[in-house]
């Protein structure tokens, strides 16, 4: 347990800048994993990512609270696309041991790549708004979204926030705005998914998450009202920025593998 108050302040802090990027963009994990991962050597990694999960179910509730008033979603779509991914994040948990996640991470590594070269490349891309048709191939789309992110987030991990933005903006035609919140609605079904594994198993350290979802809540209401201030093109900006963190995170993990 953390014993030290620098230590629960330097943590507290990762936890707010974590919450911050998530509400904006997604990806918050990459900054708070790490974290909790340096701070709790002593307890297994699925301890850590139970204790992680509380933090950033807060945050993800608390930034689409504030996003809700101001960003018109598309719930005919989401909501659907929301339960899919509950299902199948379920589902990519139970996969974990089946598949090499080396093979995997390349492949990942390969997409974010591809992903970040066309979103720089199509400088118009996410940052208008087209209107979105309710019909049931729009529908059926949203499902196959949500249960193939769902399954990556609990199989994986890394990057689902910022596949689905791109999966929004392409498919539906999001803006980053509209795309971001979005993200965050289907996410939260796969947090939640987590959760009903952790919790029950006994894979939380209470007092450890209770302070940094306290900390991940600041960040995320800081993070929506940037976000909603600044709109799409800031969000372009910092989608761009995570989409090459992670491809030079990855890149360095595989490089010393």
């Amino acid at each position: 347990m953390i014993s030290s108050a620098a230590d629960m302040i330097t943590l507290g802090l990762f936890s707010f800048c974590g919450g911050l990027i998530d509400a904006a963009v997604g990806g918050g994990g990459l900054i708070l994993l790490p974290a909790l991962i340096h701070a709790l050597p002593e307890y297994a990694l699925s301890t850590v990512f139970g204790t992680n999960k509380v933090a950033v179910w807060a945050g993800a509730v608390t930034s689409i609270g504030s996003y809700l008033k101001r960003v018109n979603l598309v719930w005919k779509i989401l909501l659907p696309a929301a339960l899919s991914a509950i299902v199948f994040a379920y589902l990519g948990a139970m996969s974990v041991a089946y598949i090499a996640k080396d093979k995997m991470q390349v492949f990942v590594f390969i997409l974010l790549v591809l992903m970040a070269m066309y979103t720089f490349h199509k400088k118009e891309l996410g940052l208008t708004q087209r209107n979105v048709e309710v019909n049931a191939k729009n529908i059926v789309k949203g499902v196959v979204f949500g249960g193939l992110i769902g399954f990556y987030d609990g199989l994986f991990g890394p990057g689902s926030g910022s596949f689905l933005i791109f999966l929004f903006i392409r498919g539906f035609g999001f803006d980053f705005l509209n795309a971001s919140v979005s993200a965050k609605l289907v996410n939260l079904g796969a947090f939640t998914a987590a959760l009903l594994f952790f919790i029950p198993s006994g894979y939380v350290l209470w007092k450890v998450s209770a302070l940094i979802a306290v900390c991940n809540i600041l960040g995320a209401l800081t993070g929506a009202y940037l976000a909603l201030r600044l709109g799409s093109q800031f969000i372009r900006v910092l989608f761009l920025t995570l989409l090459l963190f992670l491809i030079s995170r990855m890149g360095f993990t595989m490089l010393i593998a």
